[in-house]
């Protein structure tokens, strides 16, 4: 949640830094704002430019010619106060010396801001960044330097940061600090970079340096050094990312959500490219680090995921139910640590997080190892802070995803379980002739979900119709019940309409009582061993005047149980729902094209959130 980009160098610092937040938008969108220093003028060494909305308002808002060579801008995804210019990043102290951005939370905010209220500091905002300048600030005037400035600072907060600091009387530097919240440096050819995410510098330089919980560095056009709140140097060195401009470009598209629903045959290719072994009826996932007599020392699986990551994760615990035999089932890493959980060392934890670096998540990941349990993570993004503070795990390789609404990612999860499924089935009692009929399945879902894409028109009409209700429902039994959350929750969060999910056995347990013709259901009816009672359970919604729009089999006689119809192909059984699961993504990009919503930055929610 919330971008942050900086630049130290040679070039005029707005124009990198504007580019910047423009692709970090999807991180945080409610208002944005920069702060560039240039010394060379005496009347105003520092200018701050902020506004309400998104970055194209903040770029609005620019003079014609802004000066200067280093900068920090801040895109922002409102926690304290409503989203306004005032409470826009980036935040200047009470003298007008240090600019600060920041991502993450001050859980002690209210108690720093009221002992700088009763110093006499007038604070102009509602947020908890605001004191950071402060803080800064009251450091600097006692004769420190910048870094210990912020070292001073940052010893007086309990919370999340990444920060970015800038000093007018020091303005060939900045220093940074951060702890709980994603930090990088970008490393270019007498300049410097530093952002919260690699798509916004990736135009400039492919080489970054990550920085870890608890490190501070300072970064001048000539480069860095990184250091730890005790003075002692840390050696963090550059590594090259696999990311390129036009990946992060619309490519054609209308939206980036529509881009990346099309990218998934060409993706979860890619993603099971070298993984599947023919030889012996499985996976290869040497990044688990563990041997086939460690996988067999689990009893259980648990699964830890926020949102649509967690309902993958049942789909995932199903599967690995079905090909291992071992009990598996899934629960909100946003629930989890808050229960005090039994770790059990029988037990395998698998957490899913697309960008790595969603807080709950990593909680989540803490607290199993510190009880001495076993993690592995289902991550997208390599190098994120889950992807190394696991034990192990399956990068997902989906590629970058930009729509807050995660697609691709989400499929790439799903292919994520079934590799692991497989795995652990074969160390279990999934017999060879099985695990190379999954292995059959596995490789057919890249041209499968192309036959899907096909029939997009029909899948477009059938949303359109949707869109027009205040609600519905998603319908699913068993393997469909995670399809149907899924399906509701990229309906409700891109079209604003209500979606709700049941299992469809539990419909005539106290849902059934909210139908009517104002009132459709989508329904999940794979062609299994409950095929049967599932067009039972749409009959008795069409009984009632309810229409059903079915995603099912070719074959599958519905008769009058459905008003419209969405074909997916067949695979094996286990595999089903994860093609089950694309059709859903289609119909909550179409219906908010339909609703003329802002599909690729749905309001109130952000793409990573690493917050609380």
């Amino acid at each position: 949640m919330c971008g942050i980009v900086g630049y130290i160098g040679p070039q005029q610092a707005a124009p990198v830094l504007v580019e910047g937040l423009t692709r970090l938008e999807y991180r945080g969108y409610d208002s944005a704002g920069i702060a560039v220093l240039n010394p060379r003028s005496k009347a105003n060494p520092s200018r701050v430019v902020r506004a309400q909305g998104r970055v194209r308002d903040l770029e609005a808002a620019l003079p014609a010619r802004l000066a200067g060579t280093t900068g920090i801008g801040h895109t922002r995804w409102a926690t304290h106060g409503e989203p306004s210019e005032r409470n826009a990043h980036p935040h200047t102290s009470f003298d007008g010396r240090v600019h600060v951005v920041h991502n993450g939370i001050i859980d002690n905010f209210a108690t720093l801001r009221s002992r700088l209220a009763d110093d006499g500091v007038e604070l102009t905002s509602d947020t908890d960044t605001e004191v950071v300048a402060h803080l800064v600030a009251r450091e600097l005037a006692t004769g420190l330097s910048l870094e210990d400035a912020v070292r001073g600072a940052v010893g007086q907060i309990v919370g999340t940061y990444a920060l970015a600091v800038l000093d007018v009387q020091t303005p060939e530097r900045v220093v940074v600090a951060r702890n709980g919240s994603p930090l990088l440096l970008g490393v270019g050819d007498g300049e410097m970079f530093v952002a919260s995410d690699p798509a916004a510098i990736v135009r400039h330089t492919s080489q970054v340096v990550l920085l870890d919980d608890g490190d501070f560095a300072t970064v001048t056009a000539d480069g860095f050094h990184s250091f730890t709140a005790g003075e002692e140097r840390t050696a963090r060195a550059a590594v090259t990312i696999d990311l390129t401009v036009e990946e992060l470009e619309l490519g054609g598209h209308d939206h980036f959500m529509h881009k990346e629903i099309h990218e998934q045959p060409e993706s979860v290719e890619r993603m099971l490219t070298g993984r599947l072994d023919d030889r012996f009826g499985t996976a290869k996932l040497a990044g688990l680090n563990l041997e086939p007599r460690d996988l067999r020392r689990f009893e259980r699986v648990k699964v830890l995921g926020c949102g649509s990551a967690y309902y993958v994760g049942q789909l995932g615990a199903s599967m690995i139910e079905d090909l291992a035999r071992i009990p598996a089932d899934a629960e909100p890493a946003s629930e989890f640590r808050y229960r005090n959980p039994i770790i059990e060392p029988s037990t395998l934890y698998v957490v899913v997080s697309q960008s790595g670096e969603t807080a709950d998540t990593l909680f989540a990941v803490r607290e199993v190892e510190r009880k001495g349990g076993t993690v592995v993570g289902l991550v997208n993004a390599v190098g994120s802070s889950i992807a190394r503070e696991v034990d192990g795990g399956i990068y997902l390789h989906a590629g970058p995803e930009v729509a807050v609404a995660s697609t691709k990612a989400l499929t790439h999860m799903s292919i994520g379980f079934a590799l692991l499924a497989l795995t652990l089935g074969r160390v279990h009692d999934l017999s060879f002739a099985d695990g190379r009929r999954i292995i059959a399945g596995l490789r057919a879902i890249p041209g499968q979900i192309a036959e899907i894409l096909a029939g997009e028109e029909s899948l477009a009409a059938a949303a359109k119709e949707l869109s027009t209700a205040p609600s519905l429902f998603f319908v699913g039994r068993v393997r469909g019940y995670p399809v149907a959350r899924e399906g509701a929750q990229k309906f409700k969060e891109i079209t604003y309409r209500h979606a709700e999910a049941y299992p469809t056995s539990e419909l005539k347990h106290g849902p059934l009582a909210l139908i009517s013709p104002e009132l459709p259901s989508v329904a999940i009816i794979p062609d299994d061993d409950l095929v049967e009672r599932n067009i039972t359970a749409a009959q008795e919604i069409r009984a009632r005047g309810g229409a059903v729009v079915a995603i099912t089999h070719p074959g599958v006689e519905l008769g009058n149980a459905a008003t419209a119809r969405i074909e997916v192909p067949r695979n094996e059984v286990e595999l089903d729902p994860i093609l089950l699961t694309i059709p859903t993504q289609l119909l909550g990009y179409h219906a908010a094209v339909a609703l003329g919503e802002d599909v690729d930055r749905p309001r109130n929610l952000a793409k990573s959130v690493t917050v609380e």
